[in-house]
């Protein structure tokens, strides 16, 4: 019997571990990055153990520290999460081989299947060996782990090299593993899951399918079970692929088995030895907790003969602290609150005060919403997320709201180039035009206050106040009434109320209420986030033109072989590279030119808006 259980993980799935341990009676072993010392999974475990450093190469990928920290804390088992060593069988043998149970599938499972090259060719199919310009699009693809990491299109042979050279780097970072492989890419099909949960007594069973189409970065963004619209035979085909596959590694515990499907046929991608993130989908529908699951399987408890019955639809969001509108850039800084409505089930490794950092993924929470139709699933997930409040660096909220409501998700007319298509559309959302007055207003209010202790019968002058919204800068004009209240030279706009942390106001005749809160420059008009901008201009010298600068904070893992000072380069061509929260982000050249400077170099640590390189244009 579990009486304490190590997660050798962090964040978000940690704290969902640690949960369902509390629920069972199981006490919690966390381990924590020198970063991640405060961090919420930290602070709710029973005991904690510190791996020394910062990177997940020093810390969370360091499987000889966690077998030291699982016995040093007395746990008696093991339980990977999912990314870091969760793949990883030697990992696996070593928590085993201390006398630990190993709360997953036997090495030898995982050998077979994490390795995507091995389980493609234990199911009879084999990756491209050589790629010519007939093989094109290319999907290079690393053998170990998931999320979308050490994964690149390739289109043009000429760039298969240095995507592969990036692929390996990006998988050693996030995997400890640079193994990769290539295969023919298929232009926006579906990707379409199977949960599978296997016993030590040979049953297993597949709980129904998922659907994970929306994707960016080849990473997931939301997800839902059962996937709508599959035929019952193709149905029947994946669970059959699914149970195949499970049983051919005499796989125990939860996985997860992945197909591209296309043109109504199913094209077998990988399977997933660990609970993937978009497990709570499947838990809504069947009634479910995998992660108890996993434990009693672990224990050698028999899973009934068949699977429970699955019932309604469920439908997951991942909200991550990045920005789609800059090319899903990362984002970081304090996150000051985080709330969603009751009707929703929020996962998170996060609390109000928390600070989003540099060396992790950007995920803040995931968001799942479960109904007795898709349609009203949908729909509930969409308004907990619009009212949902996340102020702190900028997020992709509005982005899933947009998604979860554009006729082709809703409409179920799915397939992975949903972003491709309409990623502008989303991230060019109409704000709502009143939240600058409603800022302004709330501010004036707190400010008068403050300065006297209560309002004055003061003239009343003009006053302007400017503010960044959705990346244009707005004016915001309003003049106080010897009243102690506010008129607006807005046109057909009427204030009826206004004080620091509430403004109403009235627009063709309908009131709405703007609810303010501010942190710093940064104020919140409802879920509208706006930056106050001084009352005068920067008189700072902008940067010369053709300067490229640093996106987001990371690190500086690459720069172009033989690039200096004086150097031609491309319109388009990749410079250099940045690392920040286990992705690679690249940095191209805006213009064809000349190098005027360059001021990175590998390893080198660089924050948002430091000057990378400048290239001069010419004709």
């Amino acid at each position: 019997m579990i009486t304490s259980l190590l997660v050798a993980n962090r964040g978000e799935i940690a704290c969902r571990v640690f949960r369902t341990c509390r629920q069972l009676g199981v006490r919690t072993v966390a381990v924590h990055s020198d970063p991640d010392q405060n961090a919420l999974h930290a602070r709710v475990a029973d005991a904690t153990v510190r791996l020394p450093g910062a990177t997940p190469a020093d810390t969370y990928l360091r499987g000889d520290l966690v077998v030291k920290a699982a016995l040093a804390a007395g746990a008696d088992a093991v339980h990977p999460g999912y990314g870091f060593l969760s793949e990883n069988a030697d990992f696996a043998r070593a928590v085993r081989d201390a006398g630990l149970l190993w709360i997953g599938p036997p090495p030898e499972a995982i050998e077979a299947m994490a390795s995507k090259t091995r389980a493609k060719e234990l199911l009879g199919l084999t990756p491209l060996a050589e790629v010519t310009e007939s093989d094109l699009p290319v999907l290079v693809k690393a053998a170990a782990g998931g999320g979308g990491r050490g994964m690149r299109v390739v289109r043009r042979l000429a760039d298969l090299d240095a995507e592969l050279t990036a692929a390996r780097a990006e998988a050693l970072a996030a995997f400890g593993d640079d193994e990769v492989f290539v295969e023919p890419y298929i232009e926006d099909g579906r990707h379409v899951e199977v949960q599978v949960l296997a016993d030590t007594h040979g049953t297993v069973w597949a709980l129904g399918t998922r659907d994970c189409s929306l994707q960016r970065r080849h990473q997931k963004v939301i997800e839902e079970a059962p996937a709508p619209g599959l035929t019952d035979a193709l149905t029947a085909e994946l669970y059959d692929t699914a149970v195949r596959a499970a049983r051919a590694v005499d796989y125990t515990g939860a996985g997860t088995v992945e197909f591209l499907v296309a043109d109504g046929r199913a094209h077998f991608l990988e399977m997933n030895t660990r609970l993937q993130v978009e497990h709570p989908v499947t838990e809504a529908v069947f009634g479910i907790d995998l992660v108890a699951a996993q434990l009693r399987v672990a224990e050698g408890e028999r899973l009934e003969t068949e699977p429970p019955r699955a019932r309604g639809h469920a439908v997951e969001a991942r909200l991550y602290a990045e920005d789609p509108a800059q090319g899903w850039a990362p984002q970081t800084g304090t996150l000051h609150r985080l709330t969603v409505p009751d009707s929703v089930r929020l996962d998170t490794g996060y609390t109000d005060g928390d600070t989003i950092g540099v060396h992790y993924d950007p995920m803040l929470a995931k968001v799942v919403a479960h109904a007795p139709t898709r349609a009203e699933a949908i729909r509930t997930l969409a308004d907990a997320l619009d009212r949902a409040t996340v102020h702190g660096p900028v997020t992709n909220r509005a982005l899933l709201v947009g998604s979860l409501r554009h006729k082709e998700f809703t409409s179920a007319h799915l397939d992975t180039g949903f972003y491709d298509r309409h990623l502008a559309e989303l991230t060019d959302p109409a704000p709502d035009p009143h939240a600058p007055l409603a800022a302004a207003l709330a501010d004036a209010h707190a400010h008068a206050r403050s300065r006297f202790g209560g309002w004055r019968n003061l003239p009343s002058r003009p006053q302007t106040k400017r503010y960044r919204m959705a990346g244009e800068d707005h004016e915001a004009r309003y003049r106080p009434t010897r009243a102690g209240g506010f008129e607006t030279d807005t046109d057909g706009v009427r204030v009826v109320h206004a004080d620091a942390d509430l403004v109403v106001l009235e627009a063709d005749g309908v009131r709405r209420r703007y609810e303010v809160t501010r942190h710093g420059d940064q104020v919140y008009v409802n879920s509208t986030r706006l930056t106050a901008l001084p009352r005068f201009p920067d008189p700072a010298t902008p940067h010369a033109p053709g300067s490229l600068l640093a996106p987001m904070p990371g690190t500086v893992v690459r720069v172009a072989e033989g690039l200096a000072e004086g150097s031609r380069v491309e319109a388009g061509q990749p410079l250099l590279w940045l690392e920040a929260m286990k992705m690679q982000h690249e940095i191209k050249a805006p213009a064809t030119g000349t190098l005027g400077a360059l001021n990175a170099a590998p390893g080198q640590q660089v924050q948002v808006g430091t000057l990378l390189a400048v290239v001069t244009a010419t004709p």
